[in-house]
């Protein structure tokens, strides 16, 4: 193949005039913080997901943790986390006192109600089970888990904002009350979006969490800003009071108005970036179908795949070369890539405070040697995908056993 002349990075945002033109009128407003657009955001995606809740947070990890503190997590308990995921899923955890309790994934590589079963104790008392590179888990299943030992499911949504189950919208109402009943059988339930530069849609930084339950988002809304009482951001306009009061030891969390400024019409054009995504997608499965040696992303018709990643899987036995080498050849043909993910239980912290043993996490052992995911965003041009796909074909052709 000819050599792209210029490198190919693993991921671009996309902004447009409408994002930048929000943010200025944001510097300009004098509102930086979290003030009106950080409500027409929630506001946005409430009607966008259909859910009643809505809190926008400055990241993904942030609402995973006020989700956990606010369902009362802390030092003693255990909280079910696969181990196929980035490392803020399990520090979160931590940071409460508690211990994460990892668990092996299927081969699709999302976590399986069965691993999560088999983690169960006395002492269990969540499950975050992650949405992996685009496509949901198998929520069906991991909620009637759920249902059966009363435990509540805070979801790890930051891949799968826009993605359906069954139809619904992860992170709506009415897919919480599928899987858990209309009158939830005791389970809450929490779903957290993020919105890193790399995410489907960005705010730079930033976060959402979704939930049915008044109480439950009620909490998390005051230990998002300090546990200050309710609406103390309104406390610098006309419509408010210098007065507020601290009522929970809460967190400085809270999403700005100028990270809201971009995801007003981030969500407006998050449908279009799904369709591209899958376009491009399409067009890998397609090429990579003919080439023995590269495996695709396993996809399930009960539920979207919208692509926030596009992993692909060495068959090594097949290769004279690892995935190690594989990815520093693509480098030398300008095609950036990354690895999603080095394994929780891998990492130093994980293995030497808690004595992961890997012969616990056959899958996600096997699929951490082959796995690599290509550059897949609505930047990218057709031909950008062909370039990846023409890179790929030729690592393989000349490595081939």
């Amino acid at each position: 193949m000819n050599q792209r002349a210029a490198f190919m990075p693993f991921s671009l945002p996309t902004i447009g005039e409408e994002e930048i033109a929000e943010v200025v009128d944001s510097l300009r407003s004098g509102w930086v913080t979290t003030g009106p657009k950080t409500k027409r955001f929630e506001s946005a995606f409430r009607e966008y997901v259909d859910t009643a809740h809505a809190i926008a947070v400055n990241s993904c990890t942030a609402g995973l943790h006020i989700a956990l503190t606010a369902l009362g997590i802390g030092p003693g308990d255990e909280v079910i986390v696969p181990t196929l995921t980035f490392c803020s899923t399990a520090n979160v955890v931590v940071h409460l006192g508690a211990r994460p309790v990892l668990v092996d994934v299927g081969e699709d590589s999302n976590v399986t109600a069965e691993a999560v079963e088999r983690a169960i104790t006395a002492r269990t008392r969540a499950i975050v089970p992650v949405h992996y590179g685009g496509q949901a888990c198998d929520l069906e299943a991991i909620y009637e888990v759920a249902r059966r030992y009363r435990l509540p499911v805070v979801e790890d949504a930051a891949h799968v904002v826009g993605a359906e189950y069954h139809g619904y919208k992860i992170g709506s109402d009415a897919l919480y009350h599928a899987l858990a009943g209309q009158n939830g059988h005791g389970v809450s339930g929490v779903t957290v979006f993020s919105f890193y530069a790399t995410k489907n849609m960005t705010t730079g930084e930033g976060g959402l969490i979704t939930t049915a339950d008044e109480g439950l988002a009620e909490r998390m809304r005051v230990l998002s800003l300090h546990g200050m009482s309710h609406d103390a951001w309104k406390r610098y306009t006309s419509a408010g009071s210098w007065y507020y009061e601290v009522v929970a030891p809460g967190y400085k969390d809270n999403m700005t108005d100028i990270q809201a400024a971009l995801g007003i019409h981030q969500l407006r054009r998050l449908d279009g970036f799904i369709t591209l995504r899958q376009q491009y997608a399409r067009m890998f499965d397609e090429a990579f179908a003919a080439i023995p040696e590269i495996g695709t992303p396993q996809t399930h018709a009960d539920r979207s795949h919208i692509y926030y990643l596009y992993v692909i899987r060495l068959q090594l036995e097949r290769l004279t070369i690892d995935r190690a080498q594989f990815i520093e050849e693509l480098k030398a043909l300008n095609i950036g890539t990354s690895v999603h993910f080095i394994p929780v239980h891998r990492h130093p912290y994980y293995r030497d405070t808690f004595a992961y043993p890997p012969e616990a996490f056959p899958v996600a052992e096997r699929l951490y040697e082959r796995i690599i995911s290509l550059p897949l965003y609505p930047t990218m041009s057709a031909a950008d995908v062909e370039d990846v796909i023409q890179a790929v074909e030729s690592v393989v052709e000349q490595h081939r056993r």
